[in-house]
């Protein structure tokens, strides 16, 4: 008897411990399903080269923790690749262009620089790439000031010159530094291709701003091959931010350079629209490169663009760049109001 009251008693107990932790399980679910609840997913999307992973950068600097020493010289050795790399576009932009065009002495490079342009070119094209010493920052220099490197330069439409070009290659001098550390500016100029999925979490405190908001911001890849993996991240967004850089209406894609960016731009921004996952979802729409989109249009007008041919220049200077802004402005809002339903819940377009 006094045995079958101890099993009955262990059972009891056990029972009891089993029934205690369960619902310590459940109450930590509950909590973390709350906790998540605050947590507001933001994706950033748009075709590549269209400034997302500044605007992620940005956001870092803003309300999360910044970059600390460690993370600023991790970047060195990517704002060393840029400049190798953008030298090297630009020296075999010019040999190219000087075989093609109808004057090829615009493109010539002097005798004198030849040996310096292929020796950069060699170390442009490779994997892995030296430090930037004063020498090598010299010759680069010697390079990007002769008039056949300028001369190419603005022909940057039909060449794959990074946006960084021309801001790294006026502050060689202070990136041979020996003791260099990249700025937080050097960071934002910076050029690294996205891929896979970067996120990060952050809560903007300040004026105007409940402290409790917490906010998860996804970056992903805006290359062609990058774009399979977006799909996995489109349940459960609160906004999406898509990029579109505004100055890249008489440029063609890094994958295919049959294809105006823009063009591109405009087709990706219609698909993600018409994602029955965002019939609910609010959309921001951030136009970018706006500075180099305000040089550029005053030479180039923006009607070389397809999807802008029925541009007509209004004035010159400021003005003409306000109301070419505002023109490309109403092309994104016409499209988003075409490919959207009537009651979506919200935007910023």
């Amino acid at each position: 008897m006094g045995s079958l009251c101890s099993r009955q008693s262990s059972f009891y107990e056990a029972n009891t411990v089993e029934s205690t932790r369960s619902a310590e399980i459940e109450r930590r679910i509950m909590q973390e399903t709350k906790a998540e609840q605050h947590i507001h997913k933001l994706l950033l999307l748009g075709a590549g080269e269209s400034g997302k992973s500044t605007i992620f950068k940005q956001i870092k600097l803003l309300f999360h923790t910044g970059f600390d020493e460690i993370e600023l010289r991790s970047y060195t050795p990517v704002i060393y690749a840029n400049v190798y790399q953008t030298i090297k576009v630009l020296y075999d932009g010019a040999k190219e262009l000087a075989q093609n065009e109808s004057n090829p002495s615009n493109y010539a490079v002097s005798l004198d620089k030849k040996e310096i342009g292929e020796k950069l070119s060699e170390i442009g094209g490779r994997l892995e790439y030296p430090n930037l010493t004063k020498e090598s920052a010299m010759e680069i220099e010697t390079l990007w000031t002769d008039t056949s490197i300028q001369e190419t330069y603005s022909r940057g439409n039909i060449l794959q010159i990074p946006d960084c070009a021309q801001y790294f290659m006026e502050n060689l001098g202070r990136l041979s530094e020996t003791d260099y550390v990249p700025t937080k500016e050097d960071i934002l100029y910076a050029r690294v291709r996205t891929t896979g999925i970067v996120d990060i979490q952050f809560s903007p405190v300040g004026e105007g701003r409940k402290s409790g908001e917490v906010y998860k911001l996804f970056d992903v890849g805006g290359q062609r091959n990058e774009r399979r993996k977006w799909i996995h991240l489109f349940e459960g967004v609160t906004a999406v931010i898509f990029c579109a850089a505004i100055s890249e209406y008489d440029q063609k894609l890094f994958e295919d350079e049959t294809k105006n960016r823009m063009m591109e731009t405009k087709e990706l921004f219609d698909w993600v629209l018409k994602q029955a996952c965002f019939e609910k979802t609010s959309f921001m729409l951030f136009l970018n490169k706006f500075d180099i989109f305000e040089k550029k249009v005053q030479k180039i007008p923006l009607n070389v663009c397809e999807w802008f041919k029925d541009y007509q220049p209004m004035a010159s200077g400021k003005q003409e760049v306000e109301h070419a802004y505002e023109f490309v402005k109403k092309k994104f809002e016409e499209l988003y109001f075409q490919s959207t339903k009537p009651d979506r819940s919200g935007s910023n377009v």
